[in-house]
């Protein structure tokens, strides 16, 4: 029997070769693998989302300098997260866990504080979940449930020619902050009596440590009366996710890098490990701020908000998705981001 690798599919092959194999078959299932959450009609005026997400230690977190506590932030987080990238509300929650005897009655008590911390900063409930041992480290398994309006949803596919592509907050950060924890973790291995010299990075350390879900972006469009026309949030990198955009919209898209937000921490971070702003922010990954495009007419509701950046419009040739940079060069985005099954 032929074996093939998983490295040769990576994580989104995979997930489309699964997707291959299950066609929905009832009528409630409006939507089932390939946006952020699943979409299924309730038979109210809202429809309810669904997504979940994995955390192991050793492939998304390393315990030596992530905190239990903001693990447990995290953990609801990204999942909230997948839930406003369908211009959704996140309602509940449930989380499972795997783990093993080498973890004290403490220090579960720590994880599911930050767990609760997220519940009350995202006004969702915890209403289950399971717990199991585990040979293997901490597992995390968090189910997010939301609920969205049925002419405010907003799916990756809906994009057209001339939208305006935007994104939230800044980009790169959390990238940055991981070189920076994984630098102080060699040099305290090397020397267990070196002190961490991240007095001045606290907000890049912050943006990987525990990043926030940009739910009050679904407040603002909601308040501006407007329904991005395609929305995802930042997961992978801003490259990965606007490569998912054109292609599940059938649209190209220009993006041009003086308009990708970048904050001063990261540029100046960037600077002192070598690597390019640029990069970072188009391949880094975890930022979870939320990349979406909105129709020309709606560009006033939103122009002056201090939260979103507006980085490039949509075209109508599928097979160029470019970058303009600063010297007006143009290259074809390419998504190096997280690729889950080759590490």
């Amino acid at each position: 029997m032929t074996r093939t690798e998983l490295s040769t599919l990576g994580e989104f092959g995979l997930i489309e070769r699964i997707n291959q194999q299950f066609t929905p078959v009832l009528p409630q299932t409006i939507k089932g693998i390939g946006d952020d959450a699943a979409v299924i009609d309730t038979g109210s005026d809202e429809y309810t989302l669904v997504s979940t997400d994995m955390l192991i230690e050793g492939v998304h977190f390393d315990l030596s300098y992530a905190p239990l506590k903001h693990l447990g932030f995290k953990a609801v987080a990204v999942n909230v997260s997948d839930i406003a990238a369908m211009n959704g509300t996140p309602r509940q929650i449930t989380v499972s866990i795997g783990l093993s005897n080498r973890f004290s009655v403490e220090a579960i008590d720590e994880l599911y504080a930050g767990i609760q911390t997220a519940c009350e900063a995202y006004k969702v409930d915890l209403v289950g979940g399971d717990t199991s041992a585990s040979r293997s480290g901490l597992v995390l398994s968090v189910t997010a449930i939301g609920t969205v309006k049925k002419d405010k949803i907003a799916y990756r596919n809906g994009a057209q020619p001339n939208d305006v592509i935007c994104v939230t907050g800044d980009l790169g950060a959390a990238y940055l902050g991981l070189q920076l924890l994984e630098r102080e973790k060699r040099e305290f291995l090397e020397n267990p009596n070196m002190q961490p010299q991240l007095e001045d990075k606290a907000y890049l350390i912050g943006r990987q440590l525990k990043p926030e879900a940009r739910t009050n972006i679904i407040y603002e469009l909601n308040d501006a009366d407007l329904v991005p026309t395609s929305m995802i949030d930042v997961s992978d990198g801003l490259a990965s996710e606007i490569l998912h955009l054109c292609k599940q919209s059938g649209t190209g898209a220009q993006i041009f890098e003086e308009h990708i937000p970048v904050a001063d921490e990261t540029f100046l971070t960037a600077d002192e490990f070598k690597l390019s702003p640029l990069t970072s922010a188009l391949n880094g990954g975890e930022d979870y701020e939320l990349l979406f495009t909105i129709k020309q007419t709606d560009y006033e509701k939103i122009k002056n908000s201090p939260h979103i950046s507006f980085i490039g419009f949509m075209t109508n040739d599928p097979s160029a998705v470019e970058i303009v940079t600063k010297g007006g060069g143009r290259f074809p985005v390419q998504a190096q981001g997280w690729q889950h099954l080759t590490r």
